[in-house]
């Protein structure tokens, strides 16, 4: 909402600065943002003589300030317009500035004690005056009220230690709007250094080797302590979400909190302020000397190793279901024979589903469902029975509005793929904790792992253990010796998941077979279930065939077709199916009547007048003949004579052929597709050659073909080539029911 005096502002920054603050002139818009306090940070400095501008109102603005003017107030503003800016931010901040007339009136100076009695540090800095750490807490977004339903308890907990800790050279205001974040957890580092003695330089707000020490010498608290260490304990209690109250004195109750704490955590249940439980107060990793009884890695586990994991108490092993490239880490994915060999060493497996995961582009909706029929593919082949978790991976820093637009879609995908099979396996999340959190609470998972040894993560800093935690991933360790050697993530196990300890017989790689005729119409159910979840109609609304003339065509019609194809050219099915389905959900009465122009000027005119793909694969001359003429150098193909893209002929005769021929239009995609493999001409990603067609091809690879069926890397086919991903598990979901019966 717009606010008139924030306007006024915006108009005096514009007013008295334009031209010199080194940024475009800010909107005039009425409402706070970094822009605007972006702004008065650089005019601030401009008015100290600071000759390097910059946003961030940093150590050397802090020092300038500091030399010149320790306290600003009515006597000691140097001007009018340095005064503006205080007023300005005032405004901004929520708080009366006056008239923004460069007077430092008593409304200002009401309005700078209410500030710092809501920042805390009214007792620290009494009066009216503007003191430097105080500027610069005005002088960013921070709230120092609760808003968006924050805790009151935390809110005091922020106040508190503001007031406590602010003359400290390196501790600076912190927001006090009652919500726990990085910065109020560093804070609490800074706070316990400082109580342990550590000086100004050398405390540095990291959970380093000092830190621990001093907190297992010094901070052990329990029934009947009253200290700071009790108020910092009882803070860090209150800063995870538990039920207690800030206090300085550790009472009966105050302990019976903790234990529900350390019991809900796996720590040793003690009811006392020790070290592990303050290590899991102040840190998402919390005591990595702890031992857990599940770890997850990216090697196979041979007897050996498993002996080397049992002598460690390791019970779970979380292992991977695919592995998304098959040039680095060739063990990550389960292999041949190792489900059996964890079950006959008395171990239980916890199966992982991880491509990339490594940003926002990795989750999106369609991506969700893609991801959701792959594990649930990958899981049947190596045998895991029905109930297995499978946890699908968010292995990034997500801020909490990548969460809302991407995490949060893509695991509704995920569901909605799980339940469409029948709901056979149950989900679960990897991920920071906010990430965990938020999915379970929108009901898109039953537990969470949790990656808390990714303590720099902006979903870990600040959120406490997600409620549904079944795995904490707290340290990578090297176990064992010899042939034993091996390297995993120790994660502590709550129980809530135990994975599986015995297994169905792997379905094996086999070659693909015809479509069992029991499963047509589920297939073409599923299709077209899927596709509706894109926004595809199953009477293809504006598209010239609906959606059981497409699978007929693309699926049903030419199964023996399609089979002799995979089995000659050791392809999988799905990849033919979905291409061709694909484009032919995609034809317009545009494109036909483009193909039908096409026809009758060859005919009237012997000219081939516009290379436009036709036919249910939506193929054009030139990718016809280039894929032909390179299939017949590759030996792929005989008898077929070479296509001249210089002849109009030539290019008609073949275009033609695809626009009349189903069955030569599907054999053309799997030709397109082997020529995309090898890396045909053209520059970009498709020039790169990927492995030779093969039935275990990676996600990558899937994703790449698919991708270089439709074009160049770069948009509309980088992202329609997810949603075909999501499709070609469909597909291949009932290639591997027919394969396996």
């Amino acid at each position: 909402m717009a606010d008139e005096m924030v306007r006024r502002a915006q108009m005096f920054v514009n007013a008295a600065y334009q031209g010199k603050l080194g940024i475009d002139r800010i909107p005039e818009d009425g409402k706070t943002g970094w822009g605007i306090m972006f702004a008065l940070t650089r005019a601030l400095q401009y008015e100290l003589g600071i000759t390097t501008l910059s946003d961030t109102f940093g150590l050397t603005t802090l020092g300038t300030l500091q030399s010149k003017y320790p306290r600003l107030d009515s006597g000691t503003v140097p001007s009018e317009n340095f005064c503006r800016i205080i007023q300005s931010a005032l405004y901004c901040k929520g708080y009366d500035g006056g008239e923004i007339d460069g007077k430092y009136n008593d409304r200002v100076r009401t309005s700078v004690i209410k500030l710092k009695q809501d920042m805390g540090v009214d007792f620290a800095y009494p009066g009216g005056d503007v003191t430097p750490k105080v500027f610069k807490g005005l002088l960013n977004m921070d709230a120092y009220v609760t808003v968006n339903s924050g805790s009151d308890a935390i809110r005091a907990v922020q106040r508190w230690l503001n007031g406590e800790f602010v003359n400290r050279k390196d501790f600076f205001v912190i927001p006090c709007d009652g919500h726990h974040s990085r910065d109020v957890a560093k804070s609490m580092l800074y706070a316990i250094q400082y109580t342990m003695g550590m000086a100004d330089g050398t405390a540095n707000g990291v959970f380093g080797p000092g830190t621990q020490a001093g907190l297992k010498e010094k901070a052990t608290v329990g029934v009947g302590s009253s200290s700071t260490w009790v108020q910092l304990f009882s803070a860090g209690m209150v800063l995870n979400q538990r039920p207690v109250s800030f206090t300085s004195t550790f009472s009966g109750a105050l302990s019976d909190a903790v234990k529900q704490f350390q019991v809900f955590a796996h720590l040793p249940v003690t009811g006392k302020g020790d070290f592990s439980t303050w290590a899991s107060l102040l840190v998402s990793y919390g005591d990595q000397d702890r031992q857990g009884a599940a770890c997850d890695g990216v090697t196979r586990i041979t007897p050996a190793r498993a002996a080397t994991l049992k002598a460690q108490g390791i019970t779970y092993v979380g292992r991977y279901l695919t592995n998304p490239s098959v040039s680095s880490l060739p063990e990550k994915a389960i292999q041949a024979g190792e489900l059996q060999t964890i079950a006959d060493n008395g171990l239980r497996c916890f199966p992982i589903y991880q491509t990339y995961g490594r940003g926002t582009d990795d989750f999106s909706y369609p991506l969700g469902r893609a991801a959701g029929q792959a594990a649930v593919n990958a899981a049947l082949d190596h045998g895991f029975k029905a109930g297995t978790r499978i946890f699908f991976s968010v292995d990034f820093d997500a801020l909490d509005q990548d969460v809302t637009n991407s995490v949060l879609p893509h695991f509704k995908g995920i569901q909605d793929a799980i339940a469409d099979d029948g709901n056979r396996f149950a989900i679960g999340v990897y991920g920071p904790r906010n990430v965990c959190t938020r999915v379970s609470e929108a009901g898109h998972a039953s537990a969470s792992f949790v990656s808390d040894m990714s303590s720099g993560f902006s979903g870990n800093f600040g959120y406490p253990l997600p409620e549904n935690w079944a795995y904490d991933q707290i340290v990578t360790r090297k176990l064992g010796s010899g042939g034993g050697q091996i390297e995993i993530d120790n994660n502590i196990a709550s129980g809530r998941d135990t994975g599986q300890g015995s297994f169905d017989k792997p379905r094996a790689a086999k070659p693909d077979v015809r479509l069992d005729a029991d499963v047509v119409s589920a297939m073409q159910t599923d299709v077209g279930k899927y596709m509706e979840s894109l926004g595809y109609p199953l009477d293809g609304g504006t598209r010239s065939y609906q959606h059981w003339k497409c699978f007929q065509s693309a699926v049903a019609d030419h199964d023996d077709v399609i089979t002799m194809l995979s089995n000659k050219y050791n392809m999988r099915k799905a990849l033919i199916q979905t291409s061709c389905y694909w484009e032919m959900r995609h034809i317009t009465p545009e494109d036909e009547a483009a193909w039908e122009a096409v026809i009758l000027a060859f005919n009237t005119t012997g000219k081939y007048i516009r290379d436009t793909s036709t036919g249910i694969a939506k193929q054009r001359a030139m990718t016809l003949c280039g894929a032909w003429n390179w299939a017949l150098d590759k030996g792929y193909v005989t008898g077929q004579p070479y296509r001249d893209v210089s002849k109009d002929a030539d290019k008609y005769n073949v275009w033609k052929k695809a626009h009349d021929d189903e069955a030569f239009a599907l054999t053309s995609v799997a030709m397109i597709h082997m020529w995309d493999i090898d890396g045909k001409p053209g520059g970009d990603d498709n020039s790169k050659a990927l492995r030779k067609p093969s039935l275990d091809y990676t996600d990558y690879e899937i994703y790449e073909v698919l991708r270089r069926y439709q074009g160049p890397a770069v948009e509309p086919a980088l992202s329609e080539a997810k949603k075909r991903l999501g499709l070609y598990y469909v597909m291949e979901k009932y290639n591997s029911i027919s394969r396996n019966l």
